[in-house]
């Protein structure tokens, strides 16, 4: 079986999908919650109020070793930067979009509501140069990066409202089906797309989560 390795997906087709040489060690996710304060004079500790959640950051520590000059993508590597500038290029503002891209960061088969597939922004990278050829060009290098996640509201409020509930795609479902399923009526299957921002309702892919709003 082959190994999974991890890859960078930017959602914009003018940016190039990043595998890595050697999947990393390990990796950490933080994130903040956020509480205020408000000081009382006859309490031994100030009362909190909830002010929100914080976006979560995924940190990745990479390797990329080409001393053997490795064959990638049919061509011999001979510097370590043609690999490590496909990250960089994931800072970059294209000239027509305004910023960098959001990317989605998967990793295996992570069950449900797991750290992959992670959706986020690179918001710091450093590479560090480890060992040189005659000419000076780099064959090691070790690169950390990390992700902001991107959140956009409208998907966090299906996921989030207690009046919406999932569905697991499985073998032979279509829209239709699953309308039948959820809603005793086949023909509420836009109510389904809708909510799925779906344009085309025979893109079914099995495994996927489609979010099932309630009806009236």
């Amino acid at each position: 079986m082959a190994l999974a390795k991890l890859t960078i997906k930017p959602l914009d087709r003018d940016y190039g999908e990043v595998e890595v040489l050697f999947n990393p060690a390990s990796y950490s996710i933080s994130k903040p919650v956020s509480y205020t304060p408000h000081a009382r004079r006859n309490l031994n500790a100030p009362l909190l109020s909830f002010s929100g959640g914080g976006s979560r950051t995924l940190s990745l520590k990479l390797f990329f070793d080409v001393t053997e000059h490795p064959v990638i993508g049919g061509r011999r590597t001979t510097d370590v930067r043609t690999l490590t500038n496909a990250l960089v290029e994931l800072t970059r503002v294209k000239r027509k979009k305004g910023r960098p891209p959001v990317c989605d960061i998967h990793w295996g088969n992570a069950p449900a509501n797991s750290d992959f597939p992670f959706r986020g922004v690179v918001n710091n990278l450093e590479q560090e140069f480890t060992l040189f050829d005659s000419s000076g060009a780099p064959l090691r290098a070790d690169v950390r990066i990390s992700f902001t996640e991107f959140l956009a509201w409208e998907e966090d409020w299906r996921k989030t409202d207690p009046d919406f509930t999932t569905r697991v795609v499985k073998r032979g479902d279509t829209l239709s089906s699953i309308a039948a399923e959820m809603y005793d009526d086949p023909g509420l299957w836009r109510i389904l797309a809708d909510a799925n921002g779906m344009d085309d309702p025979r893109a079914l892919d099995i495994g996927r989560v489609l979010q099932v709003p309630k009806t009236d």
